[in-house]
């Protein structure tokens, strides 16, 4: 049976020049290298200038995407920007990054789900590609959490960095098997009980500020190694597959023991993770996109391989797509 696939055809990412190593923080505020790295694995993150907002880190790694496809931005009709981090409460992020690009055809809009953005993106653009409602989707990850931050919270302004990843996707015709090229499965879930376990204490509609992220760490921690297994469990019952069938584990970088705990729940090797929360810290929306590109860049990730990507944030939401590259 003939039906239409999301191919990923480009990849991209952009990361900011300024670098903030834990050393950097230890002067700042009460923690220490050692503490950080034992915790969350991380060691440093991107914090972007004062003149990249959003919508100019998701534009640079939108080009990077595109450049990587090999397709003139004409052909883009649609744009789908996954942002806690809005350049404005409106308009949307995407338009702009549309008008950047020249694009004055199809439609752009914002996606928000926190960490869980970059899989709730590709699972609406998805919808639109295998329907026929689009032909070819730039979806893109982009976040400047430094700007949400309380860095006098030593519990989260080590956490999170900047950056943005980007794909492009093109609607293909496929048989409807798993040998197929492209989106396999999507499966995305929230529950907005846990609002109060992370979430920022602002907003346009209530106090009128931005306000700050705030998390409660220990509850995050405990509802996401359960969660993203769930809903991977999900995909595996679905295709039939298992761990050791998947050629790359690209989950959300939140912090390497969530990683590192859902790979085992999962019996997926460490061998087969593409960690990047070493170098990225959490890069919220971004992060999957930042470390497919990364993958995809150095070989490691090649066409035809099976991906599996996830991630839970705020709200909570959470999700999982299956992809052969």
């Amino acid at each position: 049976m003939s039906i239409l696939r999301s191919q990923v055809v480009g990849c991209g990412s952009y990361l900011p020049a300024r670098i903030v190593t834990n050393a950097e923080l230890a002067a700042r505020v009460d923690t220490s290298d050692e503490w950080i790295v034992q915790r969350t694995g991380i060691r440093q993150r991107h914090v972007a200038a004062d003149d990249e907002p959003t919508s100019i880190v998701g534009l640079k790694a939108a080009q990077a995407a595109i450049t990587d496809a090999g397709i003139d931005p004409s052909e883009i009709d649609l744009i789908i920007v996954a942002t806690a981090t809005p350049d404005h409460t409106f308009p949307a992020t995407a338009t702009q990054i549309q008008t950047a690009l020249s694009i004055t055809g199809g439609v752009a809009f914002d996606v928000q789900a926190v960490c869980s953005g970059f899989v709730f993106a590709l699972a609406t653009a998805d919808k639109f590609l295998t329907t026929g409602s689009a032909r070819a989707a730039l979806v893109i990850g982009a976040e400047t959490f430094s700007r949400i931050l309380d860095w006098e919270d030593r519990a989260t302004c080590v956490l999170f960095g900047d950056g943005a990843g980007a794909v492009v996707l093109k609607a293909a015709p496929g048989e409807g098997t798993l040998a197929d090229r492209g989106i396999l499965t999507t499966h995305i879930r929230s529950d907005g009980r846990y609002k109060d376990k992370l979430y920022v204490d602002g907003g346009a509609g209530s106090t009128k500020t931005v306000g700050f992220l705030r998390m409660e760490g220990k509850e995050v921690f405990r509802h996401a190694v359960t969660n993203l297994a769930e809903t991977v469990r999900h995909t595996f019952e679905q295709t039939g597959l298992s761990g050791d069938d998947i050629d790359w584990f690209v989950p959300h970088q939140a912090n390497r023991r969530i990683i590192d705990a859902t790979a085992d729940k999962l019996g997926i090797s460490h061998d087969h993770v593409v960690v990047t929360v070493d170098r990225h810290g959490n890069t919220s929306a971004a992060s999957i996109p930042l470390a497919l590109a990364e993958a995809h860049a150095d070989g490691r990730i090649k066409r035809g391989q099976l991906v599996l990507i996830e991630a839970m944030g705020g709200g909570f939401t959470w999700g999982s797509a299956l992809i052969r590259w």
